[in-house]
């Protein structure tokens, strides 16, 4: 008796993850679409420029954005810029240029000017400051050192 119940609970558990097994391999399968970067620019843009979009999913959408292994196209920088002036959130649209020119890196010194120059226009027109015209690029509190002169 406890043998052919060990059987049937065997042979029940083995149809179950071989099902299971198929199933999760047809359902990966489908992960495997490549998204080219104008996609992926047209994608946060058009969820930038969104017309209910608060300041909650403003700051999901640039916390995904810096999150990923890229310095986001001036294109999406735009467009964040342009949410945050929508909400009224200034401090939204500096944050968003910090982070920006954090994800810099290393190529701060050649990926940054080139950023500013493509998004001035827009900065302008918005009438949100850049970071080194708020002083934001230096330290407030810093000590002078004893050893300049």
């Amino acid at each position: 008796m406890l043998s052919i119940t060990a059987r049937n609970l065997a042979s029940a558990l083995r149809s179950s993850l071989v099902g299971t097994s198929s199933r999760v391999a047809a359902v990966r399968c489908l992960h495997g679409t490549e998204e080219s970067a104008e996609e992926f620019d047209k994608r946060y843009e058009k969820y930038f420029s969104r017309e209910g979009i608060d300041g909650w999913e403003i700051r999901k959408g640039m916390n995904d954005l810096l999150g990923m292994d890229l310095v986001p196209s001036p294109k999406i920088i735009e467009a964040g810029l342009r949410a945050s002036r929508r909400v009224n959130d200034i401090a939204l649209a500096i944050r968003w240029l910090e982070g920006c020119k954090d994800k810099c890196g290393d190529q701060k010194a050649t990926l940054y000017p080139y950023l500013l120059e493509k998004i001035t226009p827009t900065l302008q027109e918005l009438g949100i400051p850049t970071i080194e015209e708020l002083g934001y690029d230096k330290p407030e509190l810093a000590l002078k050192s004893v050893y300049d002169a």
